[in-house]
């Protein structure tokens, strides 16, 4: 009724004003006539009345539109709806929910930059900026499937051949994984799952895990335990056979593919490290699985209940003959390999010529990304030289801290390749530091090293490893309830993202 009222007041008020003006325009007519008469004549009046007309149409357009009306009698009932209660209460708002496809985390692509090399001549390198995980989008130029070039940098003519002949894991990294990057519930990690490897066809795969990773892990956490043998120059190893008792010897045995080390228990990162190997996009470590050993072959230390690692051995990697240097494939020193770095072997330098040792230049940058978030020092740093060591490491109880000063006299350790794949590092011994604290990281195991790998840079960049190596560690079911589940789990990778964060931000200060 108020609403009625007001539109019949406005509207009796619009036309009495109407007459008003319309008498007005009629006097202004009326006096331009006398006035004209009386000042001008008949000859100005000529002249004058364009401009009068002009004047007066305007006039009459602004004083006949409709009035508008007051702002504070504006109608908000679009807006808001009166309540029971008799308030003014706002409408809900209808919001559109984006598509599935925005809450996948991004990873990263990679865009030409030019940088400065050491030589001080510009070189074409990579930045890295966000892209979609995988290739959702279509195998374009811009996806890992179809981009031409590598964050490794310039690639080696004659290794072409071995590129061809990439494992089956490799490629199916390269599939469209994105959906991995979701969110999650504890629900995805059931407890009812009782079988050792938690994975199988009936279950959606891990692209990260091969067939061949799978097998082997199955064997390492239920094969029947036929024979051991002790491993030269490590007293806290003991080597394995596996499988059904056959009339070969655990030599035999071993060269088949049927054995593996077992290690303390106190390195049972060495698992977390293999499962962040494969996310990452390395795939140079061991397959490894915790196992809590029953078999009477062993000794009671290896049987007493406590989970330990159990690491495949792989009878093709190549060891020198040097039995104080069995560990390396490749003799080398810090001032060698720093050396190395500089001349990109493989790529602007042949892999058999000095300084080189035979390995891709890449591979070093695979190398120090791992160890750095491992903080393994046991290989490019065995003498805990780029961090503070505590009193009881072994690298201070054996004296070797305090041959930090000569660079000469520095060794690496455990710098291994296949015999098969000379070209192409083998990780082991990579139970590294978990608790390595943020203010005490190694920075000297990444020094010298001036291209990363290209989808384990992404994948850290994308906020996605916490999701990947959760469903990745739920296989390794002892490993999962000896951790105690995804909570505790949570926190471990917390620690190893931060180092993830940390290393980016050295990569980009170092414009890498």
């Amino acid at each position: 009724m108020y609403h009625i009222k007001r539109r019949n007041h406005l509207a009796a008020g619009s036309a009495e004003s109407r007459a008003y003006q319309q008498a007005l325009i009629a006097n202004l007519l009326q006096a331009w006539r006398v006035w004209s008469k009386l000042c001008c004549g008949e000859k100005w009046l000529l002249v004058l009345s364009p401009i009068f007309l002009l004047f007066l149409t305007i006039s009459v357009m602004t004083i006949t539109l409709p009035l508008p009306l007051p702002l504070a009698d504006t109608d908000r009932q679009s807006s808001r709806a009166l309540s029971s209660t008799g308030e003014f209460r706002t409408s809900p708002r209808i919001m559109e929910l984006p598509p599935d496809s925005a809450f996948q985390q991004p990873l990263t692509h990679t865009q030409r930059s030019t940088w400065k090399t050491y030589t001080g001549k510009e070189t074409s390198k990579h930045s890295v900026e966000p892209k979609p995980f995988g290739n959702a989008a279509g195998d374009d130029k811009n996806s890992f499937k179809g981009r031409k070039e590598h964050f490794e940098g310039k690639k080696n003519p004659g290794s072409f051949d071995s590129r061809k002949a990439l494992s089956k894991q490799e490629a199916a990294i390269k599939k469209d994984d994105s959906g991995w990057c979701l969110s999650f519930t504890e629900q995805d990690f059931p407890d009812t799952d009782h079988r050792k490897i938690r994975i199988s066809p009936d279950l959606r795969p891990l692209p990260w895990l091969s067939e061949d990773d799978i097998q082997k892990m199955v064997l390492l956490a239920g094969g029947e335990v036929v024979s051991k043998a002790r491993v030269p120059a490590h007293g806290q190893v003991l080597q394995h056979g596996l499988g059904q008792q056959h009339p070969e010897t655990h030599s035999e045995r071993c060269q088949q593919g049927r054995c593996s080390l077992v290690k303390r228990t106190d390195d049972w990162f060495e698992v977390f490290a293999f499962h962040l190997d494969r996310v990452l996009g390395f795939n140079r470590s061991l397959p490894t699985v915790l196992r809590t050993l029953h078999s009477e072959i062993l000794p009671y230390r290896y049987i007493s209940g406590t989970p330990r690692p159990v690491v495949w051995w792989d009878p093709d990697i190549q060891h020198l003959a040097d039995r104080d240097n069995d560990q390396n494939s490749v003799p080398l020193r810090w001032v060698q390999y720093q050396k190395l770095l500089q001349v990109h072997c493989g790529s602007e330098a042949d892999l058999r010529s000095a300084p080189c040792v035979g390995v891709e230049h890449s591979e070093w940058g695979r190398l120090a990304l791992f160890d750095f978030l491992l903080q393994v020092n046991d290989r490019l740093d065995r003498y805990c030289c780029g961090f503070t060591p505590d009193p009881t490491d072994m690298c201070v109880e054996n004296l070797l801290h305090t041959k930090c000063g000569n660079t000469e006299d520095l060794l690496l350790v455990h710098i291994l390749v296949r015999k098969a794949d000379p070209s192409r590092l083998v990780f082991i011994d990579n139970a590294g530091r978990p608790q390595q604290s943020s203010d005490n990281l190694n920075f000297r195991l990444v020094e010298g090293i001036d291209e990363f790998p290209e989808r384990a840079v992404s994948v850290l960049q994308s906020g996605c490893l916490e999701s990947l190596l959760l469903r990745s560690l739920y296989t390794d079911k002892e490993f999962w309830d000896s951790q105690g589940g995804a909570s505790s789990l949570r926190l471990l990778i917390h620690t190893v993202e931060q180092r993830g964060k940390i290393l980016l931000q050295h990569i980009r200060d170092k414009k890498l």
